[in-house]
């Protein structure tokens, strides 16, 4: 049997109670450990659970021979920061699993995807998600702009997932034979908005605005240090949400509810700009 269990976005003990007597009997427990991030280390979490954790990095999981032949005959516990299907990855190894004939059970969590609510927008107004990957000098991709503006027209949000890059090979290394992995990085909201207006500024069809579009930026939702803001793009560029992983909601029509809870992250209202320049507790709680 494969499990595939939901961790929630903060901590080790975000796991459900069902999710945790899971891992406890596997015979092999291993953390996706490249779509998301965690808030405590992968020693954390077997020391917690008390199993060992085994890291599976992109090219194990999206390889997946050594997990599909486990399962065949061992209780395999796959462990997934937020939700196990927010991930398109985890959709690909459990059709694998089915063609090869492996029980597969999911055990779900919170994520991201159902996290933002807690800054008052409502989520079934949210439209097509899209994600923001890190700019080349030779690759620019913009076709999330075509969808924020549809959801826009619509009257939806849209929720913008930042790219993070924890185990990426460098390519002038894989030309000559090697593969020497990068740094990990994660895209920020500063950098994400850099991106949007670039675009915009190429594309010229009046989607985004610095000045008078009001957004949502998140950064490190279900952590104790979770942040939410809502201001202009050039405020949210302007401002220090401290570490990823970060996230920004462009929103559409707003709702009197949704105004008004809004209201609470303003950064207009909540502080003088200027005074506070960074990510503080008592502002984003």
């Amino acid at each position: 049997m494969l499990y595939l269990i939901g961790l929630g976005l903060g901590d080790e003990k975000d796991i459900s109670v069902k999710g945790l007597e899971t891992v406890k009997k596997a015979d092999f427990v291993f953390l996706e450990s490249y779509t998301s991030l965690l808030g405590r280390d992968r020693e954390s979490l077997s020391s917690f659970y008390g199993k060992d954790v085994l890291e599976a990095d992109r090219e194990f999981t999206e390889g997946a021979e050594e997990i599909l032949s486990l399962a065949k005959n061992k209780n395999v516990a796959f462990l997934i920061v937020g939700d196990p299907f927010s991930a398109t990855t985890h959709t690909d190894l459990v059709l694998r699993c089915k063609k090869e004939g492996i029980q597969v059970e999911v055990i779900h969590n919170a994520s991201i995807l159902n996290a933002v609510g807690k800054c008052g927008l409502q989520l079934y107004k949210f439209g097509e998600t899209v994600s923001l990957v890190f700019f080349t000098d030779t690759w620019k991709p913009d076709s999330f702009y075509d969808k924020i503006a549809r959801n826009r027209a619509a009257g939806l949000h849209t929720l913008c997932l930042l790219d993070i890059q924890m185990k990426e090979p460098n390519l002038e290394s894989l030309v000559r034979g090697k593969v020497v992995y990068e740094a990990p990085r994660m895209i920020t909201i500063s950098q994400a908005i850099q991106q949007l207006l670039f675009v915009e500024n190429s594309r010229k069809q009046q989607v985004f605005d610095k000045e008078t579009l009001l957004c949502v930026g998140l950064a490190r939702m279900g952590y104790p240090t979770e942040c939410i803001a809502y201001g202009s793009l050039q405020q949210l560029a302007d401002y220090d949400f401290g570490p990823p992983p970060h996230s920004l909601i462009i929103p559409g029509q707003l709702h009197f509810l949704e105004a008004e809870h809004l209201e609470l992250f303003n950064m207009s209202t909540r502080y003088r700009i200027g005074e506070t320049k960074g990510c503080s507790k008592e502002y984003c709680q």
